[in-house]
């Protein structure tokens, strides 16, 4: 190890649901790749409604950042361009044809590896897309430089998927993709692990340098483990892949495939048998759901965890960097006098619950807030759940009055939205932290732009 850097500020939500280390193969139809994944962009087609398409063909690409080119997952056609207001594109769907017929794309070794052509791989098969960057959390400009990679080989958020059970099986195409992205750095490709980490890939990568990180969530945020190895001033950029996209981008190399299938966890309360999947990236969510959910039709389907996960129907299809689809009641029915009657059953970092008497309790909790946005008090609790040399709440304000110098002072450069995610969960003012977060992202990379 490296560096073992142990994270005291956070908070561990256990939750009933947890997925049990098998997996299934789940065969799916219908497939969609969403331009919302992919913040910023600007789609505009390279496939069109009635057109086949291979898998790894190019579907649509950004066009003001032509490097960002989208793949199909499958062999198919494509079927329907759904489009929200002002003709905003938000799906394109793709039904396979069972041909399975693909693009070749080059296979390289790791010693005939160099920066030029493991970078012409990547963009030329749309795996670049997989790449993103600090700040913004947005895909990589493959014409910058970054000072390091950071990979996260755990997940602290709750009911999230385990990244050691997926890496099994898959050690060859790990390391190969770890050895693709070291060329694209002349800085550290670095792996976050934590005390309960017991994967070969993880432990026994070659080329990389392994940091140890121990203590509650968000201790497995790629931009935590930044903060704590490699903290982001002004000016300077690191690049991020999450731990199964590697995997993927390893493959590229290995057979000159896009390979899309990936593991997800289903987990959550309403679950039967929380598990996990073998399906293709995009993959329709009634298809992976169906049969599997308890007799209960009042539920919130979540694409990604709890805390930073997109809402979807059960018509909706995986997000394209989501590895988990997270079951929960829906909060739409209240209590008479709701938090001011004591409960075992509620959790709260206050104690207005019970929760603290029993800390390793798994809860069944809702998507009710138990209120509406309320003034914006000081506590001091942000400050507890984030382990970063920021100060939370006075950035969140920052960004509200939209003041430049302000938000740069307090290093906006260092944060992403999934790092407050638990400054929005314990915060009493119920403002979409997060939210607010991305708003100043976007801001700073206008003026800077």
């Amino acid at each position: 190890m490296s560096n073992s850097i142990k994270i005291k500020r956070g908070l561990d939500i256990r939750l009933k649901g947890k997925a049990q280390e098998q997996v299934q193969d789940v065969s799916l139809s219908k497939f969609a790749l969403k331009p919302t994944d992919f913040h910023g962009l600007f789609p505009k087609l390279s496939a069109r409604v009635g057109d086949k398409v291979k898998r790894g063909s190019i579907v649509f690409f950004d066009k003001k950042r032509d490097y960002i080119q989208i793949p199909s997952p499958v062999s198919g056609t494509v079927t329907e361009v759904v489009r929200g207001a002002k003709r905003k594109m938000l799906e394109v769907r793709i039904e396979v044809d069972g041909s399975d017929d693909f693009v070749a794309f080059k296979k390289l070794s790791s010693a005939e590896m160099n920066n030029e052509n493991v970078k012409s791989n990547l963009l030329e098969s749309g795996l670049w897309s997989l790449i993103r960057q600090r700040p913004y959390n947005v895909v990589a400009n493959p014409t910058e430089k970054a000072k390091a990679i950071f990979i996260s080989g755990f997940d602290s958020a709750p009911l999230t998927a385990n990244v050691d059970f997926i890496l099994q099986g898959n050690e060859a195409a790990f390391q190969a993709g770890l050895d693709a992205l070291s060329k694209l750095t002349d800085g550290k490709v670095n792996i976050g692990v934590n005390s309960d980490t017991k994967s070969q890939a993880l432990l026994n990568a070659k080329g990389v340098e392994i940091n140890k990180f121990d203590g509650p969530h968000p201790s497995g945020n790629v931009g935590i483990q930044i903060h704590h190895v490699s903290p982001i001033n002004k000016g300077d950029i690191v690049w991020t892949v999450q731990a199964q996209d590697v995997i993927t981008i390893g493959n590229l190399f290995l057979t000159g495939e896009y390979k899309p299938e990936i593991i997800i966890a289903l987990s959550g309360s309403e679950v039967q048998n929380p598990q996990y999947y073998k399906i293709i990236r995009g993959g329709d969510i009634a298809g992976i759901i169906e049969g599997k959910l308890n007799d209960n039709d009042n539920v919130r389907l979540i694409s990604g965890n709890v805390l930073t996960g997109t809402k979807v129907e059960k018509s909706g299809y995986l997000g394209y960097y989501n590895n988990l689809i997270t079951v929960i009641p829906e909060g739409n029915k209240y209590e008479f006098f709701g938090w001011f009657v004591p409960s075992s059953k509620k959790h709260s970092v206050y104690r207005t619950a019970f929760s603290w008497l029993s800390p390793n309790k798994e809860y069944v909790l809702n998507t009710n807030l138990n209120g509406g946005e309320r003034a914006f008090v000081f506590t001091g609790n942000m400050d507890k759940v984030l382990p970063m040399d920021i100060l939370p709440m006075e950035l969140t304000k920052a960004i509200m009055v939209d003041d430049i110098d302000m938000m740069e002072n307090l290093g906006i450069y260092e944060v992403d939205e999934e790092d407050f995610a638990l400054c929005e969960y314990v915060n009493t003012s119920k403002i979409g932290i997060q939210a607010v977060i991305r708003e100043g992202l976007d801001s700073i990379r206008k003026e800077m732009s």
